[in-house]
């Protein structure tokens, strides 16, 4: 039986950066439907993958951070066509190259179109696509609901945590948002990354919630689980962080706050169930640093009012408030 030929894909970030490629997967996935399309990415995305259906397989990488793998575990024959979906340097297009694939696009390659910096992260790599002549749609994200149930079906989620602090919104925000949406009638749930319990805790306790409505932290949550909370949520409150990018590909109501960088990089669909906050007083899309070791000043422009009232705005419909629940609480 003759081997199917190999497309190998190159994106070895997080979770939001896999759901934001997605379009560009999706794109290769129907260009080259008898190729086995493998994605070089950490192993612990392989779950999220397969929800995303787009790939054969998962070839596991290593690296600290957001760095380009210093090398590929690729024991095959070299790729019939390799793609870089991880940046636009000679890093990630050589990590491909020294595979000598019979085909390779990236950005750092000769004939591949302008990099944008100010261009958005879901359009960037489908531009890149298209100017090889593989059709693509940047607007084609969502995934499919997972068949697991949610243990908090009609929640407002709120996730305090960030992958960096510059992209973290202060915790007594984030707990007085949930102390107003609980007075107000709704059950609020505060999830939790691997390492971030504390923080979680802190948020839950300060907004009075019951302990058993804080979920994970301790390790990421596994990520069926996760995907069917974000599912089932009547709107999800985060940063511009994995979980965001989640509720954009299942299709739940958000509110997602920004600051160093702009939503128009990073953002969800413009579609009225996702709503982002951004006070940039005029300033560029890129105007601090995403992974910068404090809060940006932008982020710490949106007070807790500011996304109530976003959430207000949301065709979410109320919630029914429980008999003797008090009067809400309201933020400061």
């Amino acid at each position: 039986m003759t081997e199917r030929p190999t497309l190998l894909v190159l994106r070895a970030l997080g979770l939001g950066d896999l759901l934001t490629g997605v379009p560009a997967l999706r794109a290769l996935r129907r260009h080259h439907p008898g190729h086995e399309l493998v994605l070089a990415a950490p192993a612990r995305l392989a779950p999220a993958l397969a929800a995303t259906g787009t790939a054969d397989r998962l070839l596991a990488t290593d690296a600290p951070g957001r760095e380009v793998p210093h090398r590929l575990p690729w024991d095959g024959p070299p790729p019939d066509l390799a793609v870089d979906l991880h940046g636009n340097g000679p890093a990630s297009r050589d990590a491909l190259a020294r595979l000598r694939p019979a085909r390779l696009i990236a950005y750092a390659d000769a004939g591949a179109p302008r990099w944008r910096d100010d261009e958005h992260e879901r359009e960037r790599w489908c531009r890149l696509l298209r100017h090889h002549g593989i059709g693509a749609d940047a607007g084609d994200l969502l995934i499919a609901r997972p068949a697991v149930p949610s243990p908090a079906p009609g929640a407002v989620l709120v996730h305090p945590g960030a992958d960096a602090a510059a992209r973290q919104w202060p915790p007594d925000r984030f707990a007085a948002v949930a102390r107003a949406l609980r007075g107000h009638g709704h059950r609020v749930v505060v999830t939790a990354g691997r390492g971030e319990r504390a923080l979680a805790e802190g948020v839950a306790c300060e907004a009075a919630l019951p302990s058993g409505d804080v979920l994970g932290g301790g390790t990421d949550l596994p990520f069926p689980l996760l995907a069917a909370l974000v599912a089932e949520a009547r709107a999800v409150v985060c940063g511009d962080t994995g979980i965001a990018h989640l509720a954009a590909a299942l299709g739940t109501p958000s509110v997602t706050l920004f600051g160093p960088v702009s939503p128009v990089l990073w953002g969800p669909p413009a579609v009225p169930r996702h709503l982002a906050l951004w006070r940039h007083h005029g300033e560029e899309t890129r105007p601090g640093d995403a992974h910068g070791p404090r809060p940006d000043p932008r982020l710490l422009r949106i007070r807790p009012a500011d996304v109530l009232a976003a959430l207000e705005e949301l065709p979410l419909p109320p919630p029914a408030t429980p008999p003797g629940r008090g009067a809400p609480v309201q933020p400061t």
